[in-house]
């Protein structure tokens, strides 16, 4: 059924189970590339993982040929790197080494629906700077999960995300958010990273939702200098990723993306 003021469908049981299903495989993914990533590997050799692995279960990468303004994204996933924040196109002449944090996002398809998540990985040993932003933004993932309950608002959600990053003294984007999911990989409602407590949309069982905060260590303030699909931040400071793929249950929450 939908909610036709807001548009946003309420998923039936059966639909969640293939969306379970898809975000499990997510899940494994991201947790088989902590085993891989490190100094040496090549962001299209996580790319070319990544994908063999979403075919193993005859699933389809949600990210390649998705329409973009001059060009369809031409990977299976995204790879950024250091002060990218997101849409970063694997390479193989880009290389990874010891103290840069990367972001994985993956995106399958399965029966015609949608599962996706994203991490932030340490590649070797990190500085002290970047440790505290791959805990504060994964912490801030964390937090607004726990938010996004039967009866909250979704600016219980983006409340939640925006204090616990800005209260360890880094910043939120802006500029991209989080989003329903469900049959399209962008669907109703947008959950921005930012907002007011007790405002905003009333969360109902049956909604799925891609919650996903960007931080920077500087300014929110991000741009697409040149390949027109990867973003980076405007100052030149690291950026982290973390996204959860999450239905609203009757009582509570699950996370669909969760290994």
């Amino acid at each position: 059924m939908f909610l036709k003021k807001q548009n946003i469908e309420l998923k039936t049981a059966k639909e969640i189970e293939k969306m379970r299903v898809a975000g499990k495989v997510v899940g494994e993914i991201l947790e088989k590339l902590s085993e891989i990533i490190k100094p040496g590997i090549t962001t299209k050799c996580i790319d070319e993982l990544s994908e063999k692995y979403i075919r193993k279960f005859k699933m389809t990468p949600a990210f390649l040929g998705v329409p973009g303004a001059r060009y369809p994204f031409p990977a299976s996933v995204c790879v950024s790197i250091n002060d990218e924040v997101v849409h970063g196109i694997p390479n193989a002449s880009r290389v990874l080494k010891s103290g840069d944090v990367v972001s994985v996002d993956v995106g399958v398809i399965y029966e015609g629906y949608y599962g996706d998540a994203a991490r932030t990985y340490a590649v070797g040993t990190i500085s002290d700077a970047a440790a505290k932003l791959l805990k504060v933004t994964e912490l801030s993932l964390q937090k607004g999960i726990e938010q996004a309950l039967p009866g909250k608002r979704l600016g219980d959600v983006s409340f939640a995300v925006q204090k616990t990053v800005e209260t360890a003294g880094f910043s939120v984007v802006r500029d991209f958010v989080g989003h329903g999911i469900g049959r399209s990989l962008h669907e109703e409602p947008q959950i921005p990273n930012f907002g007011k407590a007790n405002t905003g949309l009333k969360l109902l069982p049956g909604m799925v939702l891609a919650i996903e905060p960007m931080v920077n260590v500087g300014s929110y303030e991000v741009c697409m200098p040149d390949d027109n699909w990867t973003v980076v931040t405007r100052d030149g400071s690291l950026s982290a990723h973390f996204e959860h793929t999450i239905v609203i249950t009757e009582n509570s929450y699950e996370i669909l993306t969760k290994v």
